[in-house]
């Protein structure tokens, strides 16, 4: 087996990758290069530097994905408008792939032999990563230490960061915390009492949004603009779309918009309780279906429906630069070239309700669908075919039943 002789670790500065870090030093006796990606977690990202140069790295890499990861992964799956088990907006999900890619980026780049990350053993994560290193470049090793080392518990977890002179954050001694993700585009939370699906959610659990029962008791109407199925401004102000996205989880977030609590079925076999906030998300979720409903035709806006369901699997699962996935996507961008316009949305406690959609490539007629006299030509005569092609086979199969 060819030696490794330095490794890319993913790198957030907290407890598990601190020990991971340190763990992968002693194990392999090998440079270690960090990579924190900031994918807008709301956090201060230096002290993962400083914990980094603490432990002897020479080579840390701390970078600002919050663009890519809105422009290059979260708009391309809202083009799909899609949900894994009809609710969940993806956002764990869909920011593995890009940390992986700019892992392997990072190796090529310095000559590394291997990736690590912290993913632990029972979690959807460790397949996402590692699905997508195989698929951006197979020769590159993988470690996964919850997989190799014999820790086994937090006691043995804490006990190995004191026995290495770790610092160990005051709140993460005693009970284990909740387990925390977040990014630009979601907040989950799982752990402790969640663990128990018929316990109620406690308040101090969510973070991002505010109960809906305490939300303005004045509704905020705003306007989304898309541009080929992209938001492209709020309230007419033209953003970029990790701004865009901001901005919208702050309002969101004020009207108590995107928590969802859900019992979700795991990849790997196992069900598991989270508790997500995804209040921009939420918005433009709502907001993209309205535009399409004016500017896609039924035969179009239904296929995709179809497909939506496949294509959220392969994003839960890992599968982001699986073929089909991009085979998917190409359809799913094909059926935006018109999806074009603006949307009103009004916030209020905790709904995003679309009131108003126009588009000057709509293919909504007022004319055609009044129930007054059209200046467009309908022969009502011509359903009475319609329906009776229709209904053929229908009596055909109500004769056979009567016989």
């Amino acid at each position: 087996m060819t030696k490794i002789e330095k490794i890319v670790l993913s790198y957030s500065g907290g407890l598990d990758t601190s020990i991971i870090l340190k763990w992968l030093q002693e194990t392999y006796g090998c440079e270690v290069v960090t990579f924190t990606a900031d994918l807008g977690q709301g956090e201060e990202l230096e002290p993962a530097r400083a914990k980094a140069e603490m432990s002897g790295v020479k080579d840390i890499r701390i970078v600002d994905l919050r663009e890519e990861f809105v422009s290059d992964f979260v708009f391309p799956m809202l083009r799909a408008n899609a949900l894994y088990e009809g609710q969940y907006l993806l956002g764990s999900s869909i920011a593995r792939p890009l940390i992986a890619k700019h892992l392997v980026g990072i190796a090529r780049e310095v000559g590394a032999h291997a990736v690590a990350h912290g993913a632990t053993g029972k979690g959807n994560d460790q397949v996402r990563f590692e699905l997508a290193v195989n698929a951006l470049d197979p020769s590159i090793k993988i470690i996964a230490p919850w997989r190799q080392w014999n820790i086994r518990s937090r006691m043995q977890l804490l006990e190995y960061a004191e026995k290495h002179h770790l610092p160990v954050p005051s709140d993460k001694r005693g009970e284990a915390p909740f387990s925390i993700d977040a990014n630009l585009l979601h907040t989950s939370t799982e752990g402790k009492i969640l663990e128990n699906p018929a316990e109620v959610v406690p308040d101090h659990v969510y973070q991002r949004t505010v109960d809906p029962v305490d939300a303005p008791d004045t509704p905020e109407i705003i306007t989304i603009g898309f541009e080929r199925g992209d938001p492209v401004s709020v309230n007419g102000k033209s953003m970029t779309p990790a701004a865009l996205l901001t901005e919208l989880n702050g309002l969101g977030g004020r009207h108590g918009i995107g928590r969802l609590d859900l019992v979700e079925n795991r990849f790997i076999g196992m069900k598991s309780r989270g508790i997500y906030e995804t209040p921009g998300g939420t918005i433009l979720l709502a907001a993209h279906r309205g535009i399409e409903s004016i500017t896609l035709d039924r035969a179009a806006a239904h296929l995709k429906d179809e497909i939506m369901p496949r294509y959220a699997e392969l994003i839960y699962n890992g599968f982001w630069f699986a073929p089909e996935r991009e085979m998917l996507q190409a359809l799913i961008d094909q059926s935006q070239t018109f999806v074009s316009g603006e949307v009103m949305v009004r916030l209020y406690k905790g709904s995003a309700s679309v009131i108003s959609r126009t588009s000057p490539l709509s293919l909504y007629s007022a004319d055609l669908v009044t129930f007054e006299e059209s200046a467009i030509a309908y022969d009502h005569h011509d359903a009475e075919g319609f329906i009776r092609l229709n209904g053929l086979r229908l009596r055909s199969w109500a004769a056979r039943n009567s016989r």
